[in-house]
């Protein structure tokens, strides 16, 4: 009976470190985002859960995503579009995640799409939060999405 128990301890470990290992690197935390977007559970604009916000962003990019659902009031807030490919309508080939770049505590991941046949980069910016990786700001061609949470914050 002890064996079975040690062997069921060091399985549920092996399993939760396996999770958490490809939870915590940066492609992974992306990958997660887009998919989640796929399956209808995405972060941005619900206001149920604010635990899923803090799921994959930092508590200042957060705070700002949260407030902007909650000041828009079902109505649309300064996120006019979908955050995850800069667009409101989408029809996306060729998507790639690159591997992250670190440097110093900061890792910047690359996402690259055709949409409706026009070349998109976007470059998720991450920082470490208590030890995990967190979105610290998503930078498109034309605007970075935590500056302008922050310009409209007080509007």
């Amino acid at each position: 009976m002890r064996s079975l128990t040690l062997f069921l301890l060091f399985v549920c470990f092996g399993l939760n470190l396996h999770a958490v290992d490809k939870a915590v690197t940066p492609d992974a935390l992306v990958a997660e985002l887009y998919k989640a977007e796929k399956q209808g559970k995405s972060p941005f604009f619900q206001d149920k859960d604010r635990g899923l916000l803090d799921h994959y962003f930092t508590k200042e990019l957060g705070d700002l995503i949260w407030k902007d659902v909650i000041d828009s009031r079902g109505e649309v807030g300064t996120i006019d579009g979908d955050p995850l490919f800069d667009a409101q309508d989408t029809e996306i080939k060729d998507f790639v995640i690159h591997p992250s770049k670190a440097e110093e505590g900061k890792t910047t991941v690359l996402v690259t799409f055709l949409n409706f046949d026009k070349k998109t980069r976007i470059i998720y910016h991450l920082a470490q939060q208590d030890g995990v990786w967190k979105i610290s700001d998503i930078q498109y061609a034309d605007y970075e999405l935590l500056r302008l949470l922050k310009e409209n914050a007080g509007k």
